[in-house]
C-alpha cells in the first residue's frame, strides 16, 4: 500500500465523484411530477422507470460496492467456495419471474410501497405487517453500512486520510464528506437520484471489469498460472486446493440456494421493482438481468488474480483495491476506484429509501399517525432516510468492520424469514395470519440463536453464518435451516388454527388485481384503507 496519497488516482476519483454528485441533485428535475409530494413520487420514483432505467437501477441496487469487493476477497481467502454468489444470482432469476410480476400488480392496484403493505393487505394484520417491516429495516441498516466500507477501503488504498495514527476526524474526513453528499442528493431527489448515477456506475463497473480481465492476465502470465498460483496457495494452507471439500460442498449449496431465496425479501430490491412502470418491464428484466451474473463470475476471478500478483493484506477487503493500485496506471486505478465508490453510493440511497419508507408507511402510519398526509409522509420518509444514514455512518465508524459484516450476514438469515408471508401470500391465502408470525418468530430466534453461536478465529460470537444442520449432521447456511423451520411451524400453526376456527383478517385483493397491468382497462391505483381520502 502506497505511504502516500495517490494523487493521479484520486484526482480521477474526485472528478467521477463530483459528476455524479451533480446528476444526484439534478435528477430531482429529470422526470418531474406534478405532485411531488408522496412516496409515489419521492420513494418511488413515480412508478415510472422503463425496461433499461429499471435494469440499471436493480443492477445498481443488488450489485453493489461491497459485491465489487467482498466476493472476489471471498476468493482470496478460501478459493472457489467463494463463487458460491455466482450460482445464487443465476437460481434467482427464474424464481423471480414467478412472483416479481404478482407483486408488481397487486402493488399498482392498490398503491403499495414496501412488503408490509401488501402483507397487511393480503393478511388483514398490522402485527404481522409490522414482523415485515422490522426485519426489513434490522437487515438493511448493517448492509448501508457495507457500503460505506466499501467506501473507506478504496480511500484507505488511496492513502486518504493518513495513517492509523491520524487523528481520528481527519482520517474519517473524506467518508463523511462522502455521506453528506449522499444525504443531501437522496433527500433532495428520492429514488430519482440513484437511478440516474446507475447510469455511470454500471458502464464504469463493465469497463474496468472488461479491462481487468483481459489486461492483468496478460500482466500475470495468463491464467494458467493464475489458477496454478491460487492452487498452490489453498493447497499450501491445507484447504485442499481450489475445490472444497465434501464439508464444504454442503455449505456452499445451501449458502448459494439460501442467498437466492434472500436476495428480493431485501427491501431495497422491492423498492427498485415497485418504481417499474408496467408488468411487462419486470419481466423483462428478470431475463436480461443475468448479464449481471456473468459480470460478477468474472469479477470474482479477480480474487485469484490478487494472489497471484503477490497481494498481501490483513484486511481482505483491500485485496482488490490494492491490486488496481499495483497493477493499473494510476489513471485507470482512479477510475477503477470511482466505480467502486460509485458502487456504493447507488444502493446506499436506494437502501435509505426503502428503510425509510417501511418505518413511515409500516410503523409511523400504521400505528403512531393514522391520518398522515401523504406530504406529511413523505417528510418523514426523508428525514428517516438521513437518521438511517447517519446510523449506519456511527455503525461504520464506531465498530470492527468485521463486526458490520457479520451483522449483515446476520441480516441475511433475517429477511429471508418474511419470504412464507411475502412469496406465500401472494399465490395463496391458505396461510393464517398468526401462523405467518409464529413461525417467522421461530425463523428468527433460532437463526439469531444459530449464529450466535458461531465462533471464528478473530471472534467468539457471530463469527460465521453457517452450522450443522439438525437431523442431518451437515455443515448448512443458518438461514436455510431457520427458513425450513419457519415453514414447518407455520404449516402446523396454519392446520391447527383453522380446525380452531382462529378469526381471519380481512383479504381486500382479489385474483384479478395479481395480474393486472398498467394499461389494463379499468385499471386504476387504489388507496390502502389508511390513506383513504388522500391523494397520491
Amino acid at each position: 500500500m502506497n505511504d502516500g496519497v495517490n494523487g493521479v488516482a484520486l484526482g480521477v476519483f474526485i472528478f467521477f465523484f463530483v459528476l455524479v454528485t451533480a446528476m444526484g441533485f439534478l435528477a430531482a428535475r429529470w422526470r418531474k411530477a406534478e405532485n411531488e409530494h408522496s412516496l409515489d413520487e419521492w420513494g418511488l420514483g413515480g412508478r415510472s422507470f422503463g425496461t433499461w432505467v429499471t435494469w440499471f437501477l436493480l443492477g445498481g441496487d443488488l450489485y453493489t460496492a461491497y459485491t465489487f469487493v467482498a466476493v472476489p476477497a471471498a476468493i482470496y481467502a478460501a478459493g472457489a467456495a467463494g463463487f458460491f454468489a455466482v450460482p445464487y444470482t443465476i437460481l434467482v432469476y427464474p424464481l423471480i419471474f414467478t412472483f416479481l410480476p404478482r407483486l408488481w400488480s397487486v402493488s399498482h392496484k392498490h398503491g403499495y410501497v414496501t412488503t408490509s403493505d401488501f402483507v397487511r393487505g393480503r393478511f388483514g394484520s398490522k402485527g404481522l405487517s409490522l414482523a415485515v417491516a422490522v426485519t426489513g429495516i434490522l437487515a438493511t441498516m448493517p448492509y448501508i453500512a457495507l457500503q460505506l466500507v466499501g467506501i473507506q477501503a478504496v480511500l484507505d488504498v488511496m492513502g486518504v486520510g493518513g495513517g492509523e495514527d491520524t487523528n481520528w476526524f481527519i482520517k474519517d474526513l473524506p467518508l463523511l464528506i462522502a455521506f453528506g453528499v449522499l444525504a443531501a442528493y437522496t433527500y433532495s431527489s428520492g429514488l430519482r437520484a440513484p437511478a440516474l448515477i446507475a447510469f455511470v456506475k454500471d458502464t464504469l463497473i463493465y469497463i474496468v471489469i472488461a479491462v481487468a480481465i483481459i489486461y492483468i492476465p496478460i500482466k500475470l502470465g495468463g491464467f494458467d498460472d493464475i489458477f496454478a498460483a491460487a492452487n498452490d496457495k489453498f493447497t499450501e494452507s491445507g484447504n485442499g486446493g481450489l475445490v472444497p471439500n465434501h464439508g464444504g460442498q454442503w455449505t456452499y449449496a445451501t449458502l448459494a440456494l439460501g442467498s437466492a431465496l434472500a436476495l428480493f425479501m431485501y427491501p431495497h430490491s422491492i423498492t427498485a421493482t415497485l418504481s417499474s412502470r408496467s408488468r411487462e418491464v419486470i419481466r423483462r428484466n428478470t431475463t436480461i438481468l443475468p448479464l449481471y451474473s456473468l459480470m460478477l463470475g468474472l469479477l470474482a476471478l479477480l480474487g485469484f488474480m490478487a494472489i497471484a500478483a503477490g497481494v498481501k493484506v490483513e484486511n481482505g477487503q483491500l485485496a482488490i483495491p490494492q491490486l488496481f493500485e499495483n497493477m493499473f496506471p494510476d489513471w485507470f486505478a482512479g477510475v477503477a476506484f470511482a466505480a467502486i465508490g460509485i458502487g456504493a453510493l447507488v444502493p446506499a440511497a436506494i437502501m435509505s429509501i426503502a428503510a425509510a419508507n417501511l418505518f413511515t408507511r409500516n410503523i409511523y402510519k400504521d400505528f403512531i399517525k393514522p391520518d398522515a398526509t401523504p406530504a406529511q409522509e413523505t417528510k418523514v420518509s426523508k428525514l428517516v432516510s438521513l437518521l438511517v444514514k447517519v446510523g449506519a455512518l456511527v455503525f461504520v465508524l464506531g465498530m470492527d468492520k468485521t463486526v458490520a459484516i457479520n451483522f449483515q450476514l446476520l441480516g441475511g438469515i433475517w429477511i429471508l424469514q418474511t419470504f412464507p408471508a411475502l412469496v406465500g401470500g401472494l399465490f395463496t391465502r391458505w396461510f393464517h395470519r398468526w401462523a405467518l408470525l409464529g413461525g417467522w418468530a421461530v425463523g428468527m430466534v433460532y437463526g439469531t440463536i444459530a449464529a450466535y453461536g458461531v465462533a471464528s478465529p478473530t471472534q467468539k460470537h457471530f463469527g460465521g453464518s453457517s452450522d450443522e444442520i439438525p437431523g442431518i449432521g451437515e455443515i448448512g447456511y443458518i438461514g436455510l435451516t431457520a427458513f425450513v423451520l419457519n415453514f414447518l411451524v407455520t404449516v402446523v400453526l396454519t392446520f391447527a388454527l383453522r380446525a380452531v376456527k382462529a378469526p381471519d383478517g380481512v383479504d381486500e385483493t382479489k385474483p384479478s388485481d395479481y395480474t393486472a397491468d398498467a394499461g389494463d382497462p379499468g385499471v386504476q391505483v387504489e388507496l390502502p384503507p389508511a390513506t383513504a381520502g388522500s391523494s397520491h
